[in-house]
C-alpha cells in the first residue's frame, strides 16, 4: 500500500499536518481504511499542504535518530 509516510510523524499544532507527510492525525489513523482513490486524493494535496507548516519538527525524529546510529 503506498504511503507518504516518512518516519517524522510529529504533528504541527499550527495547521495539524504532520511534518513529514502532511496529512491529519485522523487521516494517518485510517489511512489503510481509504480506497486507493481516497488516499491518491489526499497525496495530491500533500505538498501544498506541507508548505503550510513550520519546518523543523519540535523533537528529534525516529529517521534523525536512525541516520547518526542512535536507534539501536
Amino acid at each position: 500500500m503506498e504511503s507518504p509516510c516518512i518516519l517524522v510523524c510529529s504533528i504541527d499544532d499550527k495547521t495539524g499536518y504532520c511534518f513529514g507527510c502532511g496529512r491529519t492525525r485522523d487521516e494517518i489513523g485510517a489511512w489503510t481504511l481509504y480506497s486507493g482513490e481516497e488516499r491518491r486524493t489526499i497525496m495530491a494535496s500533500l505538498p501544498a499542504r506541507l508548505e503550510t507548516v513550520e519546518r523543523k519538527p519540535r523533537r528529534e525524529t525516529r529517521r534523525t535518530r536512525m541516520a547518526r546510529g542512535g536507534d539501536n
